[in-house]
């Protein structure tokens, strides 16, 4: 188990503006890498409404069950390698492997035998190396929608901030508001329900 504090940057971008980026940072098809996040939550979604989210990544044939809280203007993630067979006993049957995220959600008193998988977002990912953080290509795939995204990962936030602005002033990519996958894919949930 590892927890990390997550300071990161994103930017919705169109399909255009990701082609652009993906050829100025010349990355190519081959470099990217299919993942799937598993999202869980209770009926009536408490984690959400904890701004928390708790999922299952699935990529390379790893499982990493993280859950991700807040913290000041950050996330804090707790994760925790599972086997193939903890995931499927999670996802499949509701049954939630011990371990400090399942303490971490006992203490937020988030009741274990109520989560459920409620759906799925796969992305395509590339990743590179920019400036003391990794720049992130992410095209992602959920409830018959598809959005494009790029982030920026870093260790210090007023720096990281300042040079993420700086590349889409370069890039003339307009700065939009977005909102982290797992809201995203809420929204989009909400809608269809």
């Amino acid at each position: 188990m590892a927890q990390e504090i997550e300071i990161e940057f994103k930017n919705l971008v169109t399909q255009n503006e990701f082609t652009g980026l993906t050829s100025h940072f010349h990355i190519k098809d081959e470099d990217f890498i299919s993942q799937d996040n598993h999202y869980f939550d209770t009926p009536h979604y408490q984690l959400k409404d904890n701004q928390s989210a708790l999922r299952i990544r699935e990529k390379n044939g790893t499982y990493t069950l993280t859950l991700k809280t807040p913290l000041n203007e950050d996330l804090l993630e707790t994760n925790q390698k599972l086997t193939k067979e903890e995931s499927e006993s999670l996802l499949y049957r509701g049954i939630f492997p011990d371990g400090e995220v399942k303490d971490t959600l006992v203490s937020l008193q988030i009741p274990i035998k109520s989560l459920q998988h409620f759906g799925t977002l796969s992305t395509s990912r590339a990743e590179t190396d920019y400036k003391d953080g990794l720049l992130v290509f992410d095209k992602s795939s959920y409830l018959q929608k598809v959005d494009y995204e790029l982030e920026y990962e870093v260790k210090e936030r007023k720096s990281g901030e300042a040079i993420f602005l700086n590349l889409l002033k370069e890039l003339n990519i307009p700065l939009r508001k977005t909102d982290n996958k797992i809201k995203r894919f809420y929204q989009e949930k909400l809608k269809i329900d």
